[in-house]
């Protein structure tokens, strides 16, 4: 009877926990698995909102003659190389500022985080205004201090480097955040012990600092390869892809070919190699991101 009472408890506990979080399961059942799914079952057909057709694999096909498409990848990645590094840097460099005992540091890093929680869209505006090649301030400074005014947003050239700039202020602060985590959970006693060795700071930076903040690293440079690579809000605002599709982005086609041009079997494709990519990130996160943090330099 105890056997049996142990049993019943023992199940009613799993019921429970079954239930607890069934709507975490649904959730995302219903708004990510089977959207997923769908994507990859329409990326098959020629699906235009009125009829679909199975087409094999000809939207992968056309993908790669698309020069487009193929630029769009060309871009995202210049993107992701200018503006990963430079954020990744800032964050850290700001973090380790902050993690100094100084007055003010809860207001400064509310401040300097805040870029982080703002809509995407009123950031855009902001530097839409900024970056205007006649009334912009940006350029009303350069005039002031008897410099030429510079086509942020208007030249090919500069114009993805300008969405890189607007996107580096937006997410410093968010690495700054999980920076600071990663020095606030260093051990004392490491610094302790290499100023005893008689280290400098740039050695205890480059000999403690950098080599136990390995996994956090690497997490922030897969979050920022992962948010990189689904740049759109920015692109669809301040440049809607041009001028001359020098700033259209990946997550901009798959937006212009399913909702402007109705394409969506072949948008749905690009959604797919989008997400085949970040899925190989996120691989290489699993793989590399759990850094030793007793692999001290």
């Amino acid at each position: 009877m105890k056997k049996i009472g142990k049993r019943r408890g023992k199940l009613e506990q799993q019921n429970a926990a079954y239930l607890l979080i069934a709507p975490s399961y649904l959730i995302y059942t219903f708004f990510i698995l089977i959207p997923v799914i769908w994507t990859i079952a329409m990326s098959f057909t020629d699906y235009d909102l009125s009829k679909a057709h199975f087409v094999g694999i000809s939207n992968y096909i056309q993908l790669t003659k698309d020069p487009i498409f193929v630029k769009s990848v060309g871009n995202t990645l210049f993107y992701c190389v200018l503006a990963i590094v430079p954020a990744m840097v800032l964050g850290l460099a700001l973090a380790m500022f902050l993690n100094q005992k100084l007055k003010g540091k809860g207001f400064l890093r509310t401040l300097f985080y805040l870029p982080n929680i703002f809509s995407m869209v009123a950031v855009s505006m902001a530097w839409l205004y900024l970056y205007d090649t006649t009334s912009g301030i940006l350029n009303k400074v350069l005039k002031d201090i008897g410099m030429q005014a510079v086509p942020w947003i208007s030249s090919a050239s500069m114009a993805m480097i300008s969405i890189a700039i607007m996107s580096i202020w937006s997410t410093t602060g968010y690495n700054m955040i999980l920076f600071l985590s990663g020095l606030q959970g260093i051990p004392d006693y490491l610094y302790e012990a290499a100023s005893i060795d008689g280290a400098t700071s740039w050695k205890k930076f480059i000999h403690v600092t950098i080599p136990m903040l390995k996994p956090t690293t690497f997490f922030v440079f897969v979050m920022a390869c992962i948010n990189s690579f689904q740049v759109f809000g920015q692109v669809l605002i301040v440049t809607n892809g041009g001028p001359m599709n020098s700033t259209t982005t990946i997550a901009h086609q798959i937006y212009r070919n399913g909702f402007e041009y109705y394409k969506m079997g072949y948008a749905s494709a690009q959604a797919v190699v989008l997400m085949v990519i970040i899925f190989a990130i996120t691989l290489i996160n699993m793989r590399f991101g759990g850094g030793d943090e007793n692999d001290l330099g």
